[in-house]
C-alpha cells in the first residue's frame, strides 16, 4: 500500500514540476535529497553502533538483568497468560527496557525473538488442547492466527514509552537543530500517553474476549 502511495506522490510532483516550468528544480532537488539520504545514513548507522554496543554493555555487566528483574511484575500484568519462567519473558523485557531507553535498533531483535517464543508458545497450547490437555484454556487459534500474546506484545511495542528518543535527536542534529534535545520532554509526555492506552485496550480487549 504504501509502494502505490510514494508512487502516486512521485508523479504528482513531476507532473506538477513539469506543468509550471519547475522540472528542473525537481530533478536538482531529486538528487541533492537523494545525497543527504547517503549521509543521513552513515549518521544513524554511527549512532546505532554507538547504542547497540552500549545496551551490550549493559547487559553483560549485568545492569540489564537487574532491570528486568524490576519490570517483571509490569510483564506479568500485561501477560498474565504466559507461565512465569517462560522463555519468552527475557525477550519480551529487554524489548520493552530497550524501547524506554530510546534504542529501538536493539530493541528490534529482542522484539523478533520474543514473538518467536510466543508462536512456540501458541502451537504448544494448541498441541494440547488438540490431545485434550485440560490445563490450557480453550481457543480456536490456527498455527497461522496472531495469539492474544503477540498481538497485545505488537501495540506494547509500536506504543512504548521513550525517556530517551535517540533517533529524533539524531535526526534533529543532522538538520542542524539548534537544540536537538528540546524533543525530549513532549516526546516523554507523548509515549506515555501511548503506552497508558495501549495497556487499556489491551485490557479492555481481554475483558472482552473473556
Amino acid at each position: 500500500m504504501l509502494n502505490y502511495f510514494w508512487a502516486v506522490m512521485i508523479i504528482i510532483g513531476v507532473v506538477y514540476g513539469a506543468l509550471t516550468g519547475n522540472i528542473g528544480a525537481v530533478g536538482e532537488a531529486a538528487f541533492s535529497s537523494a545525497g543527504e539520504a547517503v549521509e543521513l545514513c552513515f549518521t544513524m548507522c554511527g549512532v546505532m553502533a554507538f547504542w547497540v554496543g552500549l545496551m551490550k554493555v549493559a547487559e553483560r555487566a549485568g545492569i540489564v538483568a537487574g532491570l528486568t528483574k524490576v519490570i517483571r511484575p509490569f510483564v506479568h500484568f500485561m501477560f498474565p497468560d504466559i507461565p512465569k519462567g517462560h522463555k519468552a519473558e527475557q525477550p519480551i523485557s529487554l524489548n520493552i527496557i530497550a524501547n524506554v531507553l530510546g534504542l529501538g535498533w536493539a530493541a528490534t531483535p529482542a522484539g523478533l525473538e520474543a514473538m518467536k517464543e510466543l508462536s512456540e508458545l501458541e502451537k504448544e497450547r494448541n498441541y494440547n488442547i488438540s490431545n485434550g490437555s485440560r490445563g490450557d484454556r480453550k481457543r480456536s487459534v490456527g498455527n497461522d492466527t496472531a495469539s492474544n500474546e503477540m498481538c497485545d506484545f505488537l501495540i506494547l511495542n509500536i506504543s512504548s514509552l521513550q525517556l530517551i528518543p535517540v533517533t529524533m535527536i539524531a535526526y534533529r542534529t543532522q538538520y542542524g537543530s539548534e537544540d536537538p534535545t528540546a524533543i525530549i520532554a513532549p516526546a516523554i509526555v507523548a509515549t506515555f500517553c501511548s503506552t497508558l492506552a495501549a495497556i487499556i485496550f489491551c485490557k479492555l480487549m481481554r475483558m472482552g474476549n473473556r
